[in-house]
């Protein structure tokens, strides 16, 4: 493509994933500086002039070993406003994996919707577009915005992968809660396009309170077909297991796990060891450090979202249309 205005900066070059879409767009990383000081406090700003530029800047929202999301949620903050202070034409946030998508709505009585000020915290510095990929809720995502958001999935990466894996007998593919139907629906119908045959759909009744997880009733048909799990996301890997267990119950296998984003926290090494699954998937939008690396790979599979994100960048910067991308 070629060097055609785009400025592209990762802030987060240790897991190289703005490289590896810079690579796809045949541009190269812009460098930045970025200074701690004895107190904690940090500057950071581009090297290169922004001016009348189209900017976009990588960094996938999560905590890790080295940096807490505050920490990084911050960097790109401040980054934004300086590169918007230089005089960049404009300024787009590509955060594959954005902290606080979850916390979308009031549940209880005063609580937070954290997204939605997380959103005002990007417009206060000047953010013109967010690009996310698989949050929690799509229309919470794009309420809580005034800016332009551009919502990708990772759907099709997984029906690519699973189609092989499949052979000719029935498959459903089951969401582990309601509110994840229509993701479900979506992957079910890339299914049937890349198998050319008809793919089932069910569902697991699920509340949750306070931390805890309640009801467990599958709802459709999985007996004797593979099953394919989808999720926005594994965090304890709780909610997976759950799914799997009741998918195994009611005569499903082989069972896959699928989640965009892999966070793998507290007890999840050992869900994703389990027996119950015969294989985990999930996407580059976050490196899987909290897991043991003999685990990742025997276990899990991590497929890379950079062409996607790539590919997104390129028809924002040319004026063409994001949506067509998830089409089948």
């Amino acid at each position: 493509m070629g060097d055609d205005g785009i400025l592209l900066f990762d802030l987060d070059p240790d897991w190289g994933h703005g490289a590896r879409i810079a690579r796809h767009l045949e541009v190269p990383v812009s460098l930045h500086e970025e200074r701690g000081f004895e107190d904690g406090e940090l500057k950071v700003r581009p090297l290169v002039g922004v001016r009348n530029r189209d900017v976009y800047v990588v960094q996938s929202l999560h905590g890790d070993a080295e940096r807490s999301v505050h920490d990084k949620l911050c960097r790109l903050l401040f980054f934004v406003g300086a590169v918007k202070d230089a005089s960049a034409a404009s300024v787009t946030v590509v955060a594959p994996y954005l902290a606080y998508a979850r916390k979308d709505r009031r549940t209880k009585p005063r609580d937070p919707v954290t997204l939605r000020y997380l959103a005002g915290m990007m417009e206060a510095v000047g953010v013109d577009r967010v690009v996310a990929v698989d949050v929690h809720n799509e229309a919470a995502f794009e309420n809580a915005f005034r800016c332009r958001t551009e919502h990708l999935e990772a759907r099709k990466l997984f029906a690519a992968h699973l189609a092989p894996l499949v052979g000719r007998g029935g498959v459903s593919v089951v969401s582990p809660d309601v509110g994840g139907v229509k993701r479900a629906e979506r992957l079910r119908e890339s299914l049937e396009h890349a198998l050319g045959r008809d793919v089932g759909l069910a569902f697991m009744e699920k509340t949750r309170s306070g931390g805890v997880v309640r009801g467990g009733t599958l709802v459709g048909d999985v007996q004797g077909r593979t099953v394919a799990i989808l999720d926005d996301l594994i965090s304890t890997g709780t909610t997976m297991m759950r799914a799997a267990s009741a998918c195994r119950a009611a005569g499903g296998g082989p069972v896959f796990a699928l989640a965009t984003h892999g966070l793998f926290v507290g007890g999840a090494p050992t869900v994703v060891a389990s027996p119950l699954f015969d294989h985990v998937f999930v996407t580059d939008t976050l490196p899987p450090f909290r897991l043991p690396e003999k685990l990742v790979s025997r276990r899990v599979t991590v497929l890379a979202t950079a062409p996607l994100l790539a590919e997104a960048i390129a028809r924002i910067h040319g004026g063409g249309s994001v949506s067509d991308l998830l089409a089948d």
